[in-house]
């Protein structure tokens, strides 16, 4: 008799895959809310320079205004050492510069680092 060769994924092959999948997956879980949180914090900084905000407001009023939208849309892990306002002559500069520790597994963590900022000239 001829056989021809099996061909086809092995029992082993098929274990490797799926660890492979819920590892993408957890560690999906676990980034996809700093993400969100980032999208929150740019969503405020467009609101602020939307509403006039940023042509009217002192530097504190600013700081004051962003944490009170930031409570809101429930962003934690903004701090206020991490929002920086400058204003120059009739413009101001609303940045936010944050890092976040995310642990993954055991001993392993992934550190993200995101940046945003918003300016409007002001009359």
């Amino acid at each position: 008799m001829n056989r021809e060769k099996q061909q086809g994924a092995t029992l082993i092959g098929m274990i490797f895959i799926a660890g492979m999948v819920v590892a993408g997956a957890i560690l999906t879980a676990k980034l996809v809310p700093a993400y969100l949180e980032f999208m929150s914090v740019k969503k405020i900084l467009n609101a602020m320079a939307a509403s006039g905000d940023l042509k009217t407001l002192s530097p504190k009023e600013l700081k004051d205004s962003f944490f009170k939208r930031a409570d809101i849309d429930n962003v934690h892990d903004v701090k206020p050492e991490d929002v920086t306002i400058l204003r120059e002559g009739n413009k101001a500069t609303v940045s936010v510069d944050y890092s976040i520790k995310v642990p993954v597994v055991s001993n392993l963590s992934a550190c993200m680092d995101f940046t945003a900022s918003t300016s409007a000239k002001g009359e």
